[in-house]
């Protein structure tokens, strides 16, 4: 690590702070439209999402009143694929300025660092949260029109699969799916290298699952489940069993909440510290 003495950034009034963060979001809004790959990333995101969830779906079967399957789960079975999308959209957002060397443009453009990295990040959000939103509505969608041929009926215990339960799955795993590309977006500011961010995210992702897998303890795999971003996030998308799980949907959407935060705090220190 590198650390020189860097020019005090200028002080800037309320108003004129205003009117930073105001271009700096204009700023980063335009190289976000203006490049290609990001709109494929999140088209990929959605294509992923709603196609895997109706390959589930449609392979889903409940021909009793025990069946134990939970919809929701089935039909948002794409985010696993999905958030792998969207994780790379996240790190590409920064990771690109440090390949290009763009960074050095960007941060000579506007000297407060933490304005253009959180301007970056808001920029990010929203087409994220628009493109897991429509994901998932397609998700729910296919799943509505499938499982109900599939024996998702009242019949066995499914009087309805737009419930206010369905509902709050469904928005979690919006949340889901843009709180990990902000995670990503966090982690690629402090590694600043795409190909190790996207390691270092997937890792993360992946890692507490397949070791709870691996772990015999079931106290300590309760635990993996608890503090995994994986794991908890997806209990945020169960309708059915949900006493039974490690954490309630909110408190797994909250374990999520402070992984992204996190990152977006180790990368905005990284960044402040470290010369571009």
């Amino acid at each position: 690590m590198r650390l020189t003495a860097r020019a005090a950034p200028p002080r800037y009034l309320p108003g004129q702070a205003r009117q930073a963060a105001a271009a700096a979001l204009r700023a980063e809004w335009t190289k976000f439209r203006t490049v290609a790959g990001p709109a494929w990333l999140l088209a990929g995101v959605v294509t992923l999402t709603v196609a895997v969830g109706a390959a589930a779906a449609s392979a889903a079967h409940c021909r009793s009143a025990t069946c134990g399957i939970d919809p929701a789960t089935v039909s948002f079975t794409g985010i696993y694929p999905g958030q792998a999308v969207a994780a790379v959209a996240g790190v590409l957002a920064i990771g690109n300025e440090y390949s290009t060397g763009m960074i050095k443009l960007s941060l000579t453009a506007m000297p407060r660092r933490l304005t253009w990295f959180f301007a970056k990040a808001a920029v990010l959000t929203a087409p994220v949260l628009t493109a897991s939103a429509l994901a998932v509505a397609g998700a729910a969608l296919a799943g509505r029109l499938i499982l109900p041929g599939h024996g998702f009926t009242p019949a066995h215990g499914y009087a309805s699969l737009t419930s206010a339960t369905d509902l709050r799955a469904a928005a979690g795993a919006v949340l889901y799916l843009t709180l990990i590309a902000l995670l990503s977006l966090g982690l690629a500011a402090a590694v600043r290298d795409s190909a190790a961010a996207i390691g270092l995210v997937l890792g993360v992702l992946y890692l507490f699952p397949l070791a709870a897998d691996i772990v015999s303890n079931p106290a300590l795999t309760r635990h993996l489940d608890q503090i995994g971003p994986l794991p908890a996030g997806l209990d945020a998308q169960a309708t059915i069993g949900v006493k039974g799980l490690p954490l309630t949907p909110w408190q797994g959407l909250g374990v999520v909440a402070l992984w992204t935060a996190g990152a977006l705090l180790l990368g905005a220190l990284v960044l402040k510290c470290r010369d571009a």
